[in-house]
């Protein structure tokens, strides 16, 4: 028999006692509900399962509500167990906290139990003292988990087989096939269409180089406006939705123009057999030619709106740069500009004889073609220059008209002025060169002529004791007269012209013509290679190509002008020795591989103009005073070349010195070397870690040996300053603050100071620069013995066709270098390996990796 526990009980027991049959009676409802609520909740994950899957959008009306009532059955017959739930009573919650806590002796029940029968006085203070003592062992008193056995019931786990199929049906249902749960309720007729998914883009021309423009990106409003050049595209694909959309173009004039969707693409017979996909993609594709507006409906309802500005497509403008004009080897040169909104796509010359040809003429030769090189981007005024050997064409010679015309990428053609010019021709000292090619030119401009140029070559003949110098060329004379008289169509005929032309070059001039073909023929190739983005392989085998053109032509041009045929310079010649020339070639080859492209070609191209315009004249030799004053100054050269040494020695130095001491090096330059790399980054680099730090010992050597060295270079430094006294020459105060840099310097190394000193070293390097570029100008006036015109031809003598002082002249200090310098390259390969070492980090985000990928495909 129970009742409430009695009065004597602790007020705390009490609230324990309470806590803990609550959530022993949770525990004991779970065991018992769970098992008859879960087949009831079986049945409902099923039903949505089959509504998130869309199997009721699939079946026809009378499926769908025979499989609806089935799910109805089954939930009322799930539900049937739950009649034979019974709550718990308070002995059994009593009872299931003494299991659970291990009480022995019913302690808590004994709190609401009482004595059988009348109870004395006796009986009933020894009944409370025995609830004390139980009372006492009710100390944190909890609870067990529920047991539902299910898994008995369940051997199969079906319950998680359903439980993995609802929420793979959760995930589909937001997919574009997903259903709803009022799907299940629903006519075939009445439901609603799977919402569609909508995506737009513009794709401006690619000529325009803008990227893609996404529409329905989530930045976009309704009332945005867009602004696209002409032409771009536009496309909407919907995926879903009722099939039933339409995209229109409402222009800002009033026009209205519906896009039709894409047919679907073609496919094999047996795709071609299987059903159509009710809810397939549908794409619309558009031109954007006028201002206007993209709408997007689905019956009566708008679904999107993206309104446009569309900018117009220019017409280039192509205009000459001054007057065409012919190279010294006779190559023809154009400068020109062209301006166009995104860039011209092409551009050439076109030729016309100015004088009218005779009606019944028959030549066997078109225009000369001439393909004009594109301004590079960020040039200046859009200002661009093509040379082209053009002095192997019949019309070579010839009075012509030039036009200029380009286009862009929209195909709008422009086209310039009309200049008249005679096209240049390779000139020919050689009377009997002279004829021949007087007969192949009338030959090209009129086959008619053929008896004609028969005539002239047979009078030509009539005496080859007296006109031929060698009989190889008589016998190439009379054989160019018989394929000429057997010729019986038009391509023969051209063989004849071809064979006449190489007949002329190697009367006038022998093997040097072919050489200087092959040269050209190598200049070019390799600049359609640069321009192009061929492969570093590529550039390898055209530059080997291009300097092998380049010994036998220079080869070949040597045995042609023999020092004893040594002609006086003109007053503006320059002087290009073979040193520049491989220098600038291995420029070209560094700045091609390292990237560096635009500044390959640019350099390309000055090499072409240096040569175009090469001079077979030699300076003649100068006079005594002017071979002691070139000694002079090339002892100046010497002693800045020795001071740069030992400036960069002494840096090394001192850096290895700071390595040892675990002191951070300062990654600036060191004096006078802005702009200029840093002696020991190419060392460091390919050591792998810097230099090895150097013993107290090592350091005091090789300062002991700097500071003899500076002192010497010092004592040089004065001689040389009273040599050029003694020549006339007054050295300028640039000399005496490189002497008293070189002091101070000297002074600094002795007293173990080397970072000091590699600042005076570099002060007295400037200084140095500073004197010779005075002493060059000196000297320059001192041998303008013969006026204004005299000193600037000897000016124009003393620079190199790059403007520099030439070797025999004086020191190089690579004050006026307009080429790239080492340094620039050395950059760029850094800055090469820095971004493939990043896009080697596999944890570099996507959007750097694919922004570093295009740095590496930049033309």
């Amino acid at each position: 028999m129970t009742e409430r526990p009695t009065s004597g009980t602790d007020r705390s027991l009490a609230a324990r006692l309470a806590a803990s049959r609550l959530a022993t009676r949770a525990v004991i409802v779970v065991e018992r509900a769970w098992p008859l609520v879960l087949p009831f909740l079986l049945v409902v994950a099923l039903f949505l399962s089959a509504a998130w899957l869309g199997i009721f959008t699939r079946l026809p009306d009378m499926a769908r509500l025979g499989l609806v009532g089935l799910f109805g059955i089954a939930a009322l017959a799930a539900l049937y167990p739950l009649r034979f739930f019974k709550s718990p009573t308070a002995s059994e919650i009593d009872s299931r906290i003494e299991a659970a806590n291990a009480l022995l002796h019913s302690p808590v029940r004994v709190q609401t139990d009482r004595p059988g029968g009348q109870a004395g006085d006796f009986a009933q203070a020894l009944w409370r003292e025995h609830q004390k003592r139980m009372a006492a062992r009710l100390g944190s008193l909890g609870t067990d988990l529920p047991s539902t056995g299910v898994a008995r019931r369940d051997p199969w786990a079906v319950r998680a087989v359903v439980a993995l199929l609802l929420v793979v049906a959760l995930a589909f249902s937001y997919g574009p096939q997903g259903g709803r749960i009022g799907d299940a309720f629903l006519a075939a007729g009445t439901r609603d269409a799977v919402p569609p998914r909508i995506d737009a883009w513009v794709t401006p021309p690619t000529y325009t180089g803008k990227p893609p423009l996404f529409l329905s990106a989530d930045a976009t409003r309704k009332d945005a406006t867009f602004t696209v050049p002409q032409g771009s595209d536009v496309t909407v694909r919907i995926t879903g939705g009722a099939n039933e959309e339409t995209v229109v173009y409402d222009e800002a004039s009033g026009n209205s123009r519906e896009i039709k969707p894409d047919a679907p693409a073609a496919s094999d017979t047996a795709a071609a057999d299987q059903p159509a996909i009710a809810d397939a993609p549908r794409q619309f594709n558009g031109k954007l030619i006028a201002d206007g507006a993209l709408v997007l409906k689905s019956a009566d309802d708008e679904l999107g709106r993206w309104s446009f500005v569309v900018t117009p497509d220019t017409a280039p403008q192509i205009r000459f740069a001054g007057e065409p004009r012919r190279a010294a080897n006779g190559t023809a040169e154009i400068n020109y500009q062209i301006d166009d909104d995104y860039g011209p796509a092409k551009a050439l010359a076109e030729f016309k004889l100015a004088e009218q040809q005779a009606p019944n003429a028959r030549p066997l030769y078109g225009a000369p073609e001439m393909p004009l090189a594109l301004p590079r981007r960020g040039a200046k005024n859009n200002a661009a220059r093509t040379t082209k050997d053009l002095t192997d064409h019949v019309w070579a010679g010839a009075s012509v008209k030039v036009t200029l015309e380009a286009a862009d990428g929209a195909g709008q053609i422009a086209r310039s002025e009309t200049k008249t010019w005679t096209l240049p021709e390779r000139p020919f000292a050689n009377p009997l060169a002279r004829a021949v090619i007087e007969q192949r030119r009338i030959l090209a401009l009129d086959a008619n002529a053929r008896p004609r140029v028969l005539d002239l070559m047979d009078a030509i003949t009539l005496r080859p004791e007296d006109t031929f110098d060698s009989m190889s060329n008589y016998l190439g004379l009379m054989s160019a007269r018989s394929r000429l008289k057997l010729a019986g169509t038009d391509d023969e005929l051209r063989g004849v012209v071809s064979y006449l032309w190489d007949l002329a070059l190697g009367i006038e001039n022998g093997s040097l013509s072919n050489a200087e073909k092959r040269l050209r023929q190598a200049q070019q190739a390799l600049q359609d290679a640069l321009q192009n983005g061929a492969s570093d392989e590529e550039i390898d085998k055209l530059m080997k190509e291009l300097r092998q053109a380049m010994a036998d032509f220079m080869r070949e041009f040597a045995q042609r002008n023999p020092q004893g045929k040594e002609q006086p310079l003109p007053d503006d010649a320059r002087v290009l020795s073979e040193n520049d020339l491989k220098r600038m070639m291995d420029q070209i080859e560094d700045l091609a591989k390292s990237g560096d492209r635009d500044k390959a070609q640019q350099l390309l191209s000055e090499l072409q103009d240096m040569m175009n315009n090469l001079r077979t004249a030699r300076r003649q030799g100068q006079n005594q005073q002017n071979s002691e004053m070139r000694q002079q100054m090339d002892k100046l050269g010497e002693i800045m070349r020795r001071q740069q040494e030992m400036m960069n020695e002494t840096y090394r130095t001192d850096r290895q010195q700071r390595g040892r001491n675990g002191e951070e090096g300062s990654e600036q330059d060191m004096p006078g070397q802005q702009g200029q790399q840093r002696p020991d980054s190419n060392e460091g680099q390919q050591n792998g870690g810097g230099d090895k730090p150097m013993t107290p010992e090592e350091f005091a050597d090789a300062l002991k040996q700097l500071q003899e060295g500076q002192g010497k270079l010092k004592s040089d430094l004065e001689k040389l300053k009273k040599g050029l006294e003694g020549m006339g020459l007054e050295p300028n105060e640039g000399f005496g603050e490189a002497g008293r840099s070189m002091g101070d310097a000297e002074q600094s190394l002795g007293g173990g100071e080397s970072g000091a000193a590699v600042g005076q070293q570099g002060r007295a390097l400037e200084a140095l620069r500073r004197g010779a570029k005075d002493m060059m100008q000196q000297l320059q006036a001192m041998q303008g013995d013969d006026g204004n015109a005299q000193g600037s031809r000897q000016r124009g003598a003393n620079r190199d066709p790059l403007d520099r002082p030439t070797r025999s002249d004086g020191p190089d200090d690579n004050s006026t270098v307009k080429v790239p310098d080492q340094i620039d390259m050395q950059r760029a390969r850094e800055i090469l390996e820095a971004i493939r070492k990043r896009l080697g980090n596999a944890l570099s985000p996507e959007i750097e990796r694919s922004y570093l990928e295009r740095l590496l495909n930049l033309k």
